[in-house]
């Protein structure tokens, strides 16, 4: 992932301040001119069918090593339920927010945040038509486009084809889309099952927080 300069920041920021201000001397000065007939009242948007919980996810009475074992059952069931996110990957996202939160509290990640990678990445893992086994690895294996430039970053075969089984350009793998170079860095065994597996969404979503 790369991060814009300090420089591009401030130009960016400075711009933004720029046409606030304008825009402001514009409003103040423009003419008041009555209008010849009542505004009508614009249409009430309706209200979204489901929001993330803003509280964070219950923790299970007990649980084993696996990220995906921290949550409470009936909990899992019952957001899943509502927000249609399947348990599977419910359980990652929430799990996996909750060790960051015992890591680095002053970051704040919530399980919704996660969700919304996974929901634009994969649909939970379930692009393409792949599912995630019970024990949470895409089958078959979620392979993003070439990043060959054309229409994407410009990022050379950085893994030999080991991790996105392509030998000539970086692709993302898995429900997370991590690229090679970004699962190098931050791999690891969130399922506790011995394997470190960006097609899987303990590991995945770990990795991601």
């Amino acid at each position: 992932m790369h991060r814009p300069s300090t420089i591009a920041l401030l130009s960016v920021g400075a711009v933004m301040g720029l046409c606030a201000i304008v825009a402001f001397v514009l409003v103040v000065l423009a003419p008041v001119t009555p209008a010849s007939t009542p505004a009508e009242p614009l249409p009430q948007a309706e209200d979204p069918t489901w929001a993330p919980p803003a509280e964070p996810p219950l923790a299970a009475a007990e649980h084993g090593s696996g990220i995906q074992t921290r949550v409470d059952a009936d909990w899992a069931a019952q957001t899943a339920a509502a927000t249609g996110i399947p348990v599977r990957a419910l359980v990652a996202y929430a799990g996996a927010a909750m060790v960051k939160a015992e890591q680095m509290p002053e970051c704040g990640l919530s399980w919704s945040t996660l969700a919304g990678v996974g929901a634009i990445e994969s649909d939970h893992g379930r692009h393409g038509g792949s599912m995630l086994d019970a024990g949470g690895t895409a089958v078959p294996g979620i392979f993003g486009i070439a990043l060959d430039g054309v229409s994407t970053a410009h990022i050379p075969d950085s893994d030999g084809g080991a991790i996105d089984g392509d030998a000539e350009y970086d692709r993302a793998v898995g429900p997370m889309q991590l690229i090679p170079q970004t699962w190098r860095n931050w791999h690891v065994d969130g399922g506790a099952d011995g394997v470190e597996d960006p097609q899987n969404i303990d590991d995945a979503a770990l990795a991601a927080a």
